[in-house]
């Protein structure tokens, strides 16, 4: 970073020297390092909008939404029709968990053609209740421009989330119907379906895609991860033969999926080998855990160590009094239905980042989840080349890939399921049914129980679980991101959950 080097004042920079010093600060996680010499900047060019959106920016970096405000308030005070600071402006708002609808407004009136501003303005009226609303914003942009990928895209989750699963997939049909063969619109079609593991729609659409665009490779592709998850083997295996040239991390993956859930485990381990050396890797550990256990290879004890890599943390202490916080996140669960493409199985998740809000309860979580994950950190063996867990930088403060809260109804569970943008994935307890208290009271520590290791259950594959935990308020469980993990079902009553991926640092 420029002010750093020897010799060199930032008495001398100039505004845009101070600019590029906010975005390299951003990109390399140094946002710390960067804020009081921007404030410095700031002092000597008070006048400039964009110093004061950078240091907003920086400081939203480091989940200080507070401050951001602030910054972006002096920004809009210098700079009221500059569309991205007004942006900037309603999306921290909405991140801090602040009523944001009357912000994306006005960056809607400077930025009509921004189609992200739009679905931050679904975004606002969903949060605040309005989920009739965020449906209709988003389905009249995407009548406006049906080609508008993002678009159709957060429909179908909002319309899932309200609980409208029938129709969520309208604005797709309604496009094509309207004359548009974008094959981009097709694939994006046809992806949407896969994450709701509805394959045989899947298989209707891309017939249907055939006879609109021709034979072109995604639909051959989709072909194959539709045999393969509908159980055509002989399928499955021709069409995977027919694409062995394809180059792709995603169908490397289902490739995979399909040689180890029909046994063919000599065929998933060079496939898994060469993805581990390229830009697929992180979707792939968790497939080359479970071939190497199948295999007795012994990287899977090298990838997974689960007696090091698994901790268990009492929090009680450092934590907001759990009945009320417990009522608090309650209050924050607008959605009507689970997420599309998320693990959760009755039950609903939050929206947003959870770890962003403002509320006293939220910081003091957040907090106390920052001294546990360092803890963790600083327990971990030593570094070792080629880890996913193992081989980072230790030395960058703890940040938040995403964080969110769960709330699960009797029979509701998490499907096995691993979290590949992540590098330390978590769950917080804060409150579970009587019926699993008393079960464990009784010595059953199966109700509700987290297990570590377990294969997804679609993939037909009898792997013991690493580790069984009985969840009790106030404990936090941390693992590698690429380790299996999913949630026991119990009967009744309601559990509450936080969790959080822990963010890889910067090389």
């Amino acid at each position: 970073m420029a002010s750093h080097r020897p010799g060199f004042s930032a008495s001398v920079m100039a505004p845009g020297d101070f600019a590029a010093l906010a975005s390299r600060a951003l990109r390399e996680q140094t946002e710390e390092q960067a804020i009081p010499v921007l404030k410095e900047g700031i002092r000597r060019f008070p006048n400039i909008a964009a110093l004061h959106q950078w240091l907003a920016l920086l400081h939203r970096a480091l989940d200080q939404r507070e401050s951001a405000l602030r910054a972006f308030v002096e920004a809009r005070k210098l700079s009221p029709t500059d569309g991205k600071i007004a942006h900037g402006h309603a999306r921290t708002l909405l991140e801090a968990g602040l009523p944001a609808v009357d912000a994306f407004e006005e960056a809607r009136r400077l930025t009509p053609q921004d189609g992200s501003v739009v679905l931050g303005l679904a975004a606002a009226s969903f949060a605040e209740g309005d989920v009739e609303r965020a449906i209709a914003l988003v389905a009249d942009a995407v009548r406006f421009n049906p080609g508008w990928l993002d678009g159709h895209a957060q429909l179908a989750r909002l319309r899932w989330m309200a609980g409208q699963q029938d129709d969520h997939m309208q604005s797709f049909e309604q496009a094509v119907a309207d004359g548009n063969d974008s094959a981009d619109l097709w694939h994006l079609w046809l992806l949407t379906l896969q994450q709701a593991e509805a394959y045989e729609d899947a298989a209707v659409i891309s017939g249907r895609a055939r006879k609109r665009i021709g034979d072109v490779q995604f639909l051959d592709a989709t072909d194959a991860v539709i045999a393969s998850e509908t159980g055509h083997k002989e399928r499955a295996d021709q069409l995977f033969d027919m694409l062995s040239s394809l180059e792709d991390p995603a169908f490397d993956v289902r490739k995979v999926r399909h040689y180890l859930r029909t046994a063919q485990i000599e065929r998933a381990l060079p496939v898994i080998d060469k993805a581990l050396g390229g830009t697929g890797a992180a979707i792939m550990w968790p497939y080359a855990s479970i071939a190497w256990r199948l295999s007795d290879d012994a990287r899977a004890d090298w990838l997974d160590r689960p007696e090091a890599l698994v901790q268990y943390y009492d929090l009680r202490e450092f934590l907001p009094p759990l009945e009320v916080f417990t009522d608090h996140l309650r209050g924050l669960h607008q959605a009507r239905a689970q997420h599309l493409d998320q693990s959760v199985r009755g039950g609903t998740q939050t929206d947003g980042a959870l770890f962003a809000r403002i509320e006293p309860q939220i910081r003091t979580l957040r907090e106390a989840i920052v001294k546990a994950v360092q803890r963790y950190i600083d327990a971990l063996p030593s570094q070792e080349d080629g880890h996913p867990l193992l081989d980072v930088r230790r030395d960058r403060p703890v940040r938040f890939a995403g964080s969110w809260s769960v709330r699960l109804a009797g029979k509701g569970h998490h499907a096995n399921h691993v979290h590949p943008a992540g590098w330390i994935s978590s769950a917080l307890y804060v409150s579970l049914p009587e019926e699993v208290l008393a079960s464990q009271a009784d010595g059953d520590t199966k109700d509700g129980a987290l297990v570590l290791g377990e294969p997804q259950k679609e993939l037909g594959i009898a792997l013991p679980a690493y580790r069984t935990i009985q969840p009790k308020p106030g404990h936090l469980a941390l693992f590698p991101s690429t380790m299996w993990h999913g949630t026991r079902p119990f009967d009744t009553g309601e559990r509450l959950t936080v969790a959080f991926d822990v963010a890889h640092p910067a090389a």
